[in-house]
């Protein structure tokens, strides 16, 4: 070691220097074999995950090397955390896999591996039934096992991996924008290097299949299949009905919430009575980077996880190792239960490739490790087993090593993301005309053949026969008829079900589509949207609810640093479209504080691809909802529909009991004339609508079309434009409509600093915009109780002040 820093040479160095040490064995044995008497492993068996192991410490060195000349640009390793090789090995390869950044011996196992039938295997699976990326060679007339073709079956998966080090194009998942472990067809879902934010989604992943496995044995019995979407959504659950999701992280990540909100969840659900198949992998090297996880805090910390059945193995036995999980695998696959598996690990070459563990670690604590080499551990153990000499093993050590250094050069010549259009070409897909469509073919089903079910649903009397509705009335309308639409489709949160909703916005869906497609969660946003986020991903249409806007501020990386970037680092081979309906903004009278009266929405418009919409008005809030809902299931989508909640029961406009704000909801015969397309405003003319254009929305909307009235009065044309889409921001609308006055006004009920008007005085400039223009915008503040709220936000009278300032310009 160099200055108490493991250094790839050391590394290569001391394992070579352990198989040169290993004395071989008194005799030959079959590879057919058990390891030892009682091993659930053979030979042919070690010896592959040997190979695997191999390939992955291989990438690890090559990774350092291609780094040395600032051709790599990942050094995050998988050395000591090879033992994760048996964890795979004790899987199905349709098993979904979301996993922990140093599963590279778990990858190069799941690629090789191959699904000869797609029958259920039994439980445990024998060694017979194990998948085996290779058959196994021939032996030499010596007995000895040749290295040759050893490295064959893990060639794709190493490539995969040398490509994403070097940010290549052509890596097969992210093309280049990350380097994840992921592949559609391997079922190994990417997921980011934010500590244990995946874990809510598996627990998401784990409900829905669960559910999907009900109704596919439910349409078995009755002869009708899964249909998963429509719109252009997937018609089959994109796993067998009896998968179980496979979930690993470190040690560290336990300490952190949403670790903490996935193993709550997880463990409420089985409390409850519901089934989560969830199999988390702790992978436990002691370090969070610098930091010591303290001795038995992280076994005491997953014992005690109510409802989460707890194993332990040594990632530094495989065969132990693969004997363990294989009975965490099959109790989780049969009880259809969430279990914990803790695999002891060691940390080898420090976090990263700049690591320097001597500031933290003694010569002593990394020599130590060194000697719990799980590489090492499994060579002995082949060895001692008869199965492999130390110099056979070494040979296939050099040829693995040598073929990735071939591949490593390979890919050094493969071209990278040369363009800011190539990086977000994945990012969010915008088909709007295909979106239009299924809008259409909605609306087609619902007064054709899903006519009669569109009455029963309604009670014999459909929305549009109803009469006015408010905004709230809209909504729940329009979330029965997508319901009706979307046989996958669920609603759920805080308070939907039994309760209809705080504001009665969810009234009566559960009494009309049963518990399994509206129910209540937990009181935890986290774990809300891994619902939706896991749910998604599992082919439903989940549309979850943050009961306030204030509640999602604590959960918010689950939209921006999962959902935002799954087709992002996936290049759309995965998806998790969501609609998360959330109540937002100001402005309820005689119920206030800022977190009932959050304005803040600079966090949403800040997530690249996410869609915010915001409906003011009933006839504007189903069409939305409608585009939403389209969107998510023909692009997978992730959109946020942001319900005012002082709008949600307004009827009047001007005066009392003038019932304009009201509006009749379209029959599905009037929805495509209705429709509206992401990214379009709504303008409203009042007088000539010659002299001032006001851009708002929201509250904005109905306080600016009140002091545009005001303003006619004094003779003043005025055009209200409601942005209606905070993300993408309507742009063509808004220079179209500011350049028709030359006067603008921008009424933002967000704060000023970071708010939605800074977007829109931005768009004009870029436009080149060189008409007058001003703000009238909320005060950066939170919102305070009682009528002081009034003293922070906008107001008609400020809106009509502004306008007469600009005018008189």
């Amino acid at each position: 070691m160099l200055g108490g820093v493991t250094t790839p040479q050391d590394l290569d160095d001391r394992f070579r220097e352990t198989l040169a040490a290993l004395p071989a064995a008194e005799r030959r044995r079959d590879p057919a074999d058990p390891v030892t008497d009682d091993a659930p492993l053979t030979g042919a068996q070690l010896l592959d995950l040997f190979d695997a192991q191999v390939t992955s410490r291989q990438l690890d060195l090559a990774g350092r090397w291609l780094r040395s000349f600032g051709e790599g640009f990942y050094t995050i390793g998988s050395a000591g955390h090879e033992g994760n090789a048996a964890v795979a090995a004790a899987l199905r390869p349709t098993d979904p896999a979301l996993l922990h950044y140093r599963s590279g011996a778990f990858y190069c196992v799941r690629a090789a591996q191959t699904v000869a039938d797609a029958a259920p295997v039994a439980d445990p699976p024998p060694p017979a039934e194990l998948a085996e990326p290779a058959e196994p060679a021939e032996p030499e007339p010596d007995g000895s096992v040749p290295p040759a073709g050893a490295f064959a079956a893990y060639a794709d998966a190493a490539r995969d991996v040398l490509r994403g080090m070097v940010a290549s194009s052509q890596e097969p998942i992210a093309g280049g924008r990350h380097k994840v472990f992921g592949r559609a067809d391997l079922a190994v879902v990417p997921t980011t290097s934010t500590i244990a934010s995946h874990l809510p989604r598996a627990v998401g992943m784990g409900l829905a299949v669960e559910r999907l496995r009900r109704l596919d044995s439910a349409g078995r019995r009755t002869g009708a299949g899964v249909r998963v979407g429509s719109g252009g959504g997937a018609e089959h659950a994109p796993w067998p009905p009896d998968a179980i999701v496979v979930c690993s992280f470190g040690d560290a990540s336990v300490n952190h919430a949403s670790a903490t909100a996935a193993f709550n969840t997880a463990g409420w659900y089985d409390h409850a009575g519901l089934r989560i198949p969830v199999l988390f992998v702790c992978e436990d090297n002691g370090l969070g980077i610098s930091v010591r996880s303290p001795e038995g805090w992280v076994e005491a910390t997953l014992r005690a996880k109510p409802g989460i059945r707890y194993l332990a193995a040594d990632g530094a036995d495989p065969v132990q190792a693969y004997a363990v999980a294989a009975e965490a695998a099959a109790w989780v696959r049969r009880h259809r239960r969430p279990a914990v598996l803790h695999l002891r690990t060691v940390r080898l070459m420090g976090h990263a490739g700049a690591d320097a563990e001597s500031a933290y670690r003694s010569p002593s604590e990394l020599a130590a490790d060194l000697d719990r080499d799980p590489l090492a551990a499994t060579a002995r153990l082949l060895v001692d087993a008869g199965m492999a000499t130390g110099e056979e093993l070494l040979a296939r050590y050099d040829e693995t090593g040598w073929q990735v250094r071939r591949l490593a050069e390979e890919v050094l010549g493969e071209p990278k993301l040369a363009s800011a259009a190539d990086v977000v070409s994945a990012l969010a897909p915008r088909r709007p005309v295909r979106v239009a469509r299924a809008v259409a073919d909605a609306a087609a089903r619902a007064s054709g053949p899903g006519a009669g079910a569109r009455a029963e649903a309604f009670g014999g009397k459909p929305p549009e026969l109803v009469g006015p509705l408010t905004l709230a009335q809209s909504i729940n309308a329009a979330l029965a008829d997508g319901l009706l639409d979307h046989p996958q489709m669920a609603v759920f949160g805080e308070d939907v079900a039994a309760k209809g909703g705080v504001y009665g916005v969810t009234k009566g869906l559960r009494d009309r589509f049963g518990p399994a497609r509206v129910f209540d969660t937990l009181l935890d946003e986290t774990s809300v949207l891994g619902l939706g986020l896991g749910a998604g991903l599992a082919g439903m249409l989940p549309v979850p609810e943050i009961q306030y806007l204030a509640y999602l501020h604590n959960a918010e990386d689950q939209l921006r640093g999962e959902a935002a970037t799954m087709q992002f680092f996936s290049q759309g081979a995965f998806r998790n479209p969501m609609v998360v309906r959330v109540a937002g903004l100001a402005y309820q009278e005689g119920f206030g504080g800022h977190f009932h009266n959050d304005n803040s929405v600079a966090v949403l418009r800040d997530v690249p691809g996410l869609v915010v919409a915001v409906p003011a008005r009933p006839d504007d809030a189903a069409p939305m909802l409608r585009t939403c809902l389209a969107s998510a299931a023909v692009d997978g989508s992730v959109c946020v529909f942001l319900e005012p909640i002082a709008l949600y029961h307004n009827r009047d406009l001007y005066a009392e009991g003038d019932g304009e704000w009201l509006a009749g909801y379209p029959e599905p015969g009037a929805w495509v004339a209705g429709h509206v397309p992401i990214g379009r405003a709504r303008v409203y003319r009042v007088g000539s609508a010659d002299d001032l254009t006001i851009i708002t929305f929201g509250n904005g909307v109905r306080m600016s079309l009140r002091a545009a009235a005001v303003l006619a009065e004094e003779g003043v044309g005025t055009r209200v434009v409601d942005l209606r889409w905070l993300a993408p921001l309507p742009v063509a609308d808004i220079i179209r409509e500011a350049s028709a006055t030359g006067r603008v006004l921008v009424v933002d009920e967000t704060r000023r600093s970071g708010g939605v008007g800074e977007g829109v005085i931005a768009a004009l400039v870029d436009a080149g915009y060189v008409g007058a223009a001003r703000r009238v915008a909320g005060v950066d503040s939170f919102v305070p109780l009682g009528p002081a709220a009034r003293q922070v936000l906008v107001s008609e009278e400020a809106i009509t002040d502004g306008a007469r300032t600009l005018l008189a310009r």
